[in-house]
């Protein structure tokens, strides 16, 4: 029987990374404090998600060609 292929799986749930990002986690990181380096802790994780987005894009993106 044939192994399935990791780098599917991976293309399969990589482009839900940014879903997660801003959707379901956002209402649990939505306050203010911690700060970091001065800057409210919700402006970090959308700045930190907002930059992870084209990497999940890149990564799915790679793993379909054919």
């Amino acid at each position: 029987m044939k192994r399935p292929n990791l780098l599917w799986l991976g293309v399969l749930f990589v482009p839900f990374v940014p879903f997660v990002l801003f959707c379901v986690v956002l209402p649990l990181v939505n306050r203010v404090e911690p700060r970091i380096a001065g800057v409210p802790f919700l402006l970090v994780w959308l700045a930190v998600a907002t930059l992870v987005t084209p990497l999940a894009v890149w990564l799915a993106r790679r793993g379909d060609r054919r």
